[in-house]
């Protein structure tokens, strides 16, 4: 019998939060606005777990300039002398035009491509269980990225080039509509919190 080797530490962790390509509730292709509590709370979540960066993904201008602006008032203006908590979380945020970005970026950081996770509030044939993903994890040497999404979830596109995608979280009376900032909140930590 063939024994897997576990990795003895965790690896590097990045997430993103895809803003384009998402779908609507009519299952269209869309884009979505950015938030500014999703930038502030994802960010916390981010330092708070150690995770090395925190994508926001649009490729919409206007929003980028606008996450840029509200990212540098944070780590380099006076948010951060006022804040320098809320500062070291923004540090983490890096903003993005699409994918290809994340697994660029990620790739030139740590010289190999990571193992793509997506998350979904939908059932999906083939997604894993949280106990059959942290032993998939635990197995690996690659960085890890976990995907979140916006609107109504990550598009189809994405979905495809994902190496694995992780069951809904599921609460008790079939309610089914967390916000990202929560969901990502819960999946990180049944993920890499300590237990």
């Amino acid at each position: 019998m063939k024994v897997s080797k576990k990795v003895e530490k965790t690896p590097p962790l990045y997430i993103a939060l895809i803003h384009y390509p998402v779908i609507n509730k009519d299952n269209e292709i869309i884009g979505t606005s950015i938030t500014n509590l999703d930038i502030h709370d994802l960010s916390r979540t981010s330092a708070t777990y150690g995770i090395k960066k925190f994508f926001m993904v649009t490729p919409f201008d206007e929003q980028n300039k606008l996450l840029e602006r509200i990212v540098e008032h944070w780590t380099k203006g006076k948010g951060a002398e006022k804040n320098p908590l809320r500062a070291k979380a923004l540090e983490t945020v890096e903003v993005v035009k699409d994918f290809d970005d994340v697994l660029a970026n990620i790739k030139k950081e740590e010289k190999k491509k990571p193992l793509i996770i997506s998350t979904t509030a939908r059932k999906m044939k083939g997604a894993l269980s949280y106990k059959e993903l942290k032993e998939q994890i635990s197995q690996t040497s690659s960085p890890i990225l976990l995907l979140f999404g916006t609107g109504w979830g990550i598009a189809g596109e994405i979905l495809k080039k994902s190496d694995i995608i992780l069951k809904p979280i599921e609460g008790k009376n079939g309610y089914n509509h967390l916000s990202v900032r929560c969901a990502s909140a819960i999946i990180i930590d049944r993920l890499f919190g300590s237990r």
